[in-house]
């Protein structure tokens, strides 16, 4: 079995935010080449991998989805050497005082985000988080320097890097949702001691936390007769609720709503009870909030299904995962792929 810790911190160490995706997917290539038998770059920039199968042509094509872009940062102003900016992404602004960054400028710049004494705040902060528009970046550099090396519109990136939670446990920045990609990397690796008769695209999607932008492009150039999106999910922690949040290490969560068809919700809830993996039902009343909403309504529409992966403190540079439940969510995908009969589009349906 795969390492995916290496990876994983790698994979972590770059940035890629949403539409910028190229130092992330140039990891991800490196690790995907040997498990695949193609490769190519969409014309937004996925990436996609052909694993082909061993039914007889015309083959069924079943495409595995994880988003590959970060949240993060953008320099909107510059005024006496230090940086205004703007979100990429959802950025909940609370986290970001005393933040370590990275400013992605003529050349990368280790910086820092930083508030103003309350004092020099406008009325009402003392006692409530500091907004975004009041907030700056800090690179320690003279004013002129900054003005020559740093242009409105660069990119900032969270420069915290991965760290290990005991021996199971992972946390840093963007694992939402290379924690995904992980998991994609998992199924492959198994599926080198597997037969399957399913030509099986794996695809790194670009601009996930903006535009969907990947998703509909290449749901609709590769058209998969049906679709596994993995994307994370919110794990249990301080003050969490409990109808609505998954324990972190304990299992897979099965999507459920009008994104995912029932029928492979069925499939994949039964697999995972054969298999003894533990999952939770995700209830997704609405729009999942995962590249399905794009790739189900592609061309003719293509059936669903959304994994989620358990995630502790989402869109923040410390989110923390289970290296198990990854590990079990690739596994859950490798064996739904080893058993799908070249027939099986055929006989699923609507009904709940």
């Amino acid at each position: 079995m795969i390492d995916i810790v290496p990876f994983l911190e790698k994979v972590l160490s770059v940035s890629g935010l949403s539409n910028h995706e190229t130092p992330a997917r140039e990891i991800i290539a490196e690790a995907w080449k040997p498990l695949c038998d193609e490769m190519q770059v969409s014309r937004l920039g996925s990436l996609h991998a052909l694993r082909r199968g061993s039914g007889p042509e015309p083959r069924p094509r079943l495409l595995m989805m994880a988003h590959m872009d970060a949240i993060g940062l953008m320099v909107t102003g510059i005024k006496d050497g230090f940086l205004r900016f703007t979100q990429v992404g959802g950025v909940d602004p609370r986290i970001l005082p005393g933040q370590m960054v990275t400013v992605h400028g003529r050349e990368d710049l280790p910086a820092m985000v930083v508030q103003p004494p309350v004092r020099l705040l406008p009325p009402g902060f003392a006692a409530k988080p500091v907004s975004m528009e009041h907030l700056l970046i800090d690179t320690g550099l003279l004013p002129a320097d900054v003005e020559r090396l740093v242009r409105v519109g660069d990119l900032v990136s969270f420069a915290q890097p991965p760290v290990q939670l005991g021996k199971s446990a992972l946390s840093g920045h963007t694992l939402d949702n290379r924690a995904s990609v992980a998991a994609v990397t998992v199924c492959l690796d198994e599926l080198q001691k597997r037969k399957h008769v399913w030509d099986v695209w794996a695809v790194a999607s670009v601009s996930e936390e903006e535009t969907l932008g990947g998703a509909f492009t290449s749901a609709f150039d590769l058209r998969p007769d049906l679709a596994i999106i993995i994307d994370v999910t919110f794990a249990k922690g301080p003050g969490a609720n409990e109808f609505n949040t998954y324990p972190l290490g304990k299992g897979v969560a099965l999507g459920w709503g009008p994104n995912v068809h029932p029928a492979l919700h069925n499939s994949f809830k039964d697999l995972a009870e054969t298999l003894e993996i533990p999952i939770h039902m995700d209830v997704m009343p609405r729009m999942s909030g995962t590249d399905a909403m794009g790739v189900q309504v592609t061309a003719e529409g293509i059936p669903c299904m959304v994994l989620g992966i358990p995630l502790r403190y989402m869109h923040t540079p410390v989110e923390t995962v289970s290296i198990k439940d990854i590990l079990r969510t690739g596994r859950l995908m490798a064996e739904f792929i080893t058993r799908a009969e070249a027939d099986f589009v055929e006989k699923i349906t609507w009904d709940k």
